[in-house]
């Protein structure tokens, strides 16, 4: 009896592992099944394959949990306006003039929006029909945890209105969430946190060089999804291959080029950087495979499959574009994001020059905090001795640097990195 109690554990807990975050993982919105065109799974790749590593969550089979994150309580049902006769996801009612989607699971309305947050270790997404953003913990173990919160990430009138969909998303070099609706109306930002906060940043806005093919073009730029560089710009890579620069500061969003040796009938629907500074993409409506996509030319190269091809209406990584430089030099310092687990900063981002820094559960001593800009150049460097855990200790930026995303790291007496992360000037 104790041998099959210890079986049974170990299958309920190797079930949904709590899973590890690394550069290599890549995630995917996935049909069921071939001919499956409900994007309702998620599911991690092989970055250089494309193959199948392990099912995160499959819609009506996989056992979850999906609870507001705000005041802990079950999602018990979703409220969405449209017409009722278009909707086929489940059971639904309709009360006063709204459509009552009840027992929903965190995918019932389809996704196609997708970013992984490293530091979090969480999978974002939005949903299609009503633009709310949710959330699946994969630091935890057992049943799969999804949360989220009241305040979709955009307002829908009518959840048929594709305008609105949400069908691009990434992590920004900042350590924000980036969405993008169809049309380009809205840029959304929202931080991954404790505390969810959710900015519409407006309209994006064509570059003038970009002439005939806007950012707005339903034919030519609607669908497929955005990545992040290392210099705070996202990229769009649009259903119909075409690509955009977009500067986030601006909203500007600058024509670069159509992607090259991708079949015509292939739509581009999902996106992420993988180790080598080339963008893997998907198509949601084909199952011909995975592409590498060269930013030096835009030029696709197909991938080497050897497993059951889903259909992916979005993708996901931890990598940032030209986050390395082959030739030789690290554009990002050569450290990893550790997090804030036993020292922490705030506020951030920073605005009046000065930052808060809390030694939680360090032991007393002598450490050096640095500034860096993204390329690991000094800004500034300050050394504090702490005399007992949890004190904090206020970091000075003399300098009075751009905005933009600076790297602030901490190491003690020996030189030891203990603390890195991102910091937002503004």
């Amino acid at each position: 009896m104790k041998y099959i109690f210890l079986l049974l554990t170990l299958f309920l807990t190797t079930f949904f592992q709590g899973f590890s975050q690394n550069n290599t993982s890549l995630f995917a919105i996935t049909g069921q099944s071939v001919k499956n065109f409900n994007w309702m799974d998620i599911r991690a790749l092989n970055m250089k394959t494309g193959n199948v590593e392990k099912v995160l969550f499959e819609n009506g089979k996989t056992e979850f949990s999906y609870i507001n994150a705000e005041d802990k309580t079950p999602i018990k049902e979703i409220k969405l306006k449209g017409t009722p006769t278009k909707l086929s996801i489940g059971d639904t009612r309709v009360e006063s003039q709204q459509i009552i989607l009840q027992n929903p699971t965190p995918t019932s309305l389809l996704t196609a929006a997708l970013a992984f947050d490293k530091k979090h270790n969480r999978l974002f997404f939005a949903t299609l029909h009503d633009g709310r953003l949710i959330w699946l913990d994969l630091a935890k173990g057992g049943q799969a945890s999804f949360f989220t919160i009241d305040q979709p990430l955009i307002v829908q009138s009518d959840y048929n209105d594709e305008a609105m969909n949400i069908t691009r998303m990434t992590m920004g070099a900042d350590g924000y969430g980036y969405a993008l609706t169809n049309d380009a109306s809205h840029l959304l930002r929202f931080s991954t946190g404790k505390k969810i906060v959710i900015t519409d940043l407006g309209a994006l806005l064509d570059d003038e060089n970009n002439k005939s093919i806007s950012i707005h073009n339903k034919c030519t730029s609607w669908g497929g999804d955005i990545v992040a560089d290392a210099y705070g710009k996202l990229y769009l890579f649009s259903a119909s291959h075409q690509v955009f620069e977009i500067d986030i500061k601006t909203k500007t969003a600058k024509l670069k080029g159509a992607v090259i040796n991708l079949p015509t009938s292939y739509t581009l629907n999902g996106a992420a950087v993988n180790e080598n500074n080339e963008v893997i993409v998907s198509s949601a409506n084909t199952y011909d495979g995975f592409y590498t996509i060269s930013m030096k030319d835009l030029s696709a190269t197909k991938m080497p499959t050897s497993t059951q091809v889903y259909n992916a209406s979005d993708l996901a990584s931890s990598n940032l574009l030209f986050q390395t430089n082959k030739t030789g030099s690290a554009v990002l310092p050569q450290f990893e994001i550790l997090g804030n687990k036993y020292i922490s900063l705030y506020p951030n981002p920073v605005s009046n020059g000065e930052v808060k820094v809390v030694f939680e559960n360090h032991l007393p001593g002598q450490y050096k905090i640095a500034l860096t800009d993204i390329q690991g150049r000094m800004i500034e460097n300050s050394v504090v001795n702490i005399q007992y855990p949890g004190e904090a200790v206020t970091f000075k930026i003399k300098t009075n640097p751009v905005k933009g995303v600076y790297m602030i790291k901490i190491t003690n007496k020996e030189n030891f990195i203990i603390y890195s992360d991102k910091l937002v000037v503004e």
